[in-house]
């Protein structure tokens, strides 16, 4: 047997083997590398069927497939107030106010830093300065989120 671990066949593989994954699905799934994410309104019953269906759809996937969802994972965002996803923090309502938050606190302090400890205040100096110590935090996970 091949290990693909630390390789980049094992990701390509993967995501080929699941590529049907989502074919006949009624809620929006979701895919990044080995992460799988079920998105659904619950606020109606129609909702909460519809949701339930796919579960019990993903779950005989899965048999099917000799593969296992890592149940332990699996959340519920409605009843969890703020989940860590892919490094991101959202809330119930799927918004990143919690993260945008902390990245700002944490620019702040990044700036003030800086402030106090160059003397020089010219663009050339802060300029790289700013690039390399503060964009990072304002812009991560920028590429890869879309609501």
């Amino acid at each position: 047997m091949v290990s693909l671990k630390g390789s980049l066949l094992g990701p390509v593989l993967f995501n080929f083997f699941v590529s049907d994954l989502d074919e006949v699905l009624e809620c929006t799934l979701s895919k990044f590398a080995d992460d799988t994410k079920l998105g659904g309104v619950m606020d109606i019953l129609a909702g909460c069927a519809a949701i339930q269906r796919d579960l019990d759809r993903l779950e005989s996937w899965a048999e099917k497939n000799l593969m296992k969802f890592n149940k332990g994972k699996c959340r519920v965002l409605q009843s969890s107030s703020v989940e860590r996803d892919l490094g991101v923090l959202m809330n119930d309502k799927l918004t990143m106010t919690q993260l945008c938050a902390l990245a700002a606190k944490k620019v702040r302090g990044i700036l003030g830093c800086l402030k106090r400890s160059v003397a020089s205040k010219s663009r050339e100096v802060l300029l790289p300065l700013y690039s390399a110590l503060v964009r990072p935090h304002v812009q991560y996970c920028v590429q890869f989120w879309a609501p």
